[in-house]
């Protein structure tokens, strides 16, 4: 049996930054992956979908020129340049053999397989027994979630991954799910031409997030002729040639020549092996401690821990395990402050806890509000100009515990605001502060006098 310091199972951006470092210390680390090294994010996830964006970003302003600078003539799309971007540019054909070559030059090793503990220090890759004699460190990731609807399994479906590798777009498309993924691909495809329909059974758009953020992108969303079926339920999927048609519970039927399907992410605690730890088998997030370790000498990050399915969460555990096994200490996980960005257009930025979260958390809660509109930057920018800066505040400690940023670079303007909900600065402290003008952030000073004037 081949003996390594450390095995990592699992090598997106958090695995392949575990693996990779240990390895520059001299540990003897293997890294295992049925997949590409890197995982979602580099291939399907953040960096080619945000080119989509960037793309479909870039004809919503061209098509404003109108209202602020002349006129130009037709935008005519083409959606072959960003797929193109996306095959050469950011995955390589989706191929990662540069990743494989970045990691075992830092001195690991790497497997091509599927990995599973099958015992304290023990791991089976395929048939193949490996030990690890100082830890395994599982970074699995997760899927796309696929509803139990009646007929969907007999119909050809996109998720985000045959959106990210499509070499053209559909003239139309059902989207059944009103969440991140959902909201961006669907803008985008909007862009682009496609007729879109969004399909989400929630009561709203982004349903995790502020409502006021969730009607402001219905209008936008209606203003760009996509069309959103809130609080309506896919019940049945069929298809005939050349249409996908979504039955839905209220009696009606939507269809379009393809159907994406974005209803949210899932992991496998049990397909890697963590029952043999203590696990429950039925468990659908890793049970994981403020040093992201889930039984002796197992650690876990990423989706897989439930603690937020970004990268920057999956890299910042990493940080911890890191650390932890290097015997180096440091501070452990604190999650209160966890930001996230829709990439819709207007961006929606959101830091901690909603309104909602707080209320139902028992804090004495308290809030405020600007209309970016309202705004000396908001008013300059014009068109496009949707969203608004909404902080919430625990009354009884003087802090701020969660804040919502909507508009034009809102996920840059979180920044200030993950700053103040996570280092718990006094409400008092950010009221003092001096504002750049105009800027889009000083809606903050205005979100927060709005707060001292509600008390």
């Amino acid at each position: 049996m081949e003996r390594f310091d450390i095995i990592v199972i699992g090598m997106g951006p958090g695995g392949e930054h575990v693996a990779g470092t240990l390895a520059e210390k001299g540990l003897r680390v293997l890294g295992v992956d049925h997949g590409l090294v890197g995982g979602e994010c580099p291939y399907w996830g953040c960096i080619p979908s945000k080119m989509m964006v960037r793309a479909a970003d870039t004809l919503a302003e061209a098509r404003r020129v109108g209202g602020l600078a002349g006129s130009v003539g037709a935008v005519r799309p083409d959606w072959s340049l960003v797929a193109r971007r996306i095959r050469e540019e950011a995955t390589g054909g989706w191929d990662d053999r540069s990743a494989v070559e970045r990691f075992t030059k830092k001195g690991g090793t790497f497997v091509r397989g599927t990995g599973r503990i099958v015992g304290s220090g023990r791991v089976d890759v395929d048939g193949t027994p490996y030990a690890a004699e100082r830890g395994i460190v599982v970074n699995t990731g997760s899927r796309a979630a696929i509803p139990p609807i009646a007929g969907l399994d007999g119909v050809p479906y996109w998720t985000n991954r045959d959106f990210v590798e499509a070499p053209a777009l559909p003239a139309s498309l059902v989207v059944i799910g009103g969440g991140a993924i959902g909201c961006e691909l669907s803008q985008a495809a909007a862009r682009f031409g496609a007729a879109v329909t969004v399909v989400e059974s929630a009561p709203r758009l982004l349903a995790a997030e502020e409502p006021e953020a969730s009607d402001r992108l219905a209008k936008v969303f209606d203003q760009e002729g996509i069309t959103v079926r809130a609080g309506a339920r896919a019940t049945h999927v069929s298809a005939s040639e050349g249409a996908v048609t979504v039955a839905l519970d209220d009696g009606t039927e939507v269809q379009a020549e393809r159907l994406l399907v974005a209803t949210g992410r899932e992991t496998d605690p049990a397909a890697v092996g963590l029952g043999s730890v203590g696990v429950a088998e039925d468990a659908t997030v890793a049970p994981v401690d403020e040093r992201c370790r889930v039984a002796p000498g197992v650690w876990a990050i990423g989706d897989l821990t439930g603690k937020g399915a970004f990268t920057h969460v999956s890299m910042y555990q990493a940080g911890i395990v890191i650390r932890d096994l290097l015997g180096e200490g440091g501070p452990v996980a604190d999650y209160h402050a966890v930001p996230r960005v829709t990439f819709t257009d207007p961006e929606i930025g959101v830091v901690g806890r909603t309104e909602a979260q707080a209320r139902d958390a028992g804090l004495d809660v308290a809030t405020g509000a600007t209309d970016l509109g309202s705004t000396t930057r908001g008013w300059i920018h014009g068109v496009g100009d949707d969203g608004f800066i909404k902080v919430v505040a625990d009354a009884g400690r003087g802090v701020l515990v969660g804040a919502t940023a909507m508009g034009p670079y809102a996920g840059e303007v979180l920044g200030a605001l993950a700053v103040a909900v996570h280092a718990q600065v006094p409400v008092d402290a950010l009221r003092s502060m001096i504002y750049a003008y105009p800027t889009f952030h000083r809606g903050i000073e205005t979100a927060l006098a709005d707060l001292d004037e509600r008390r």
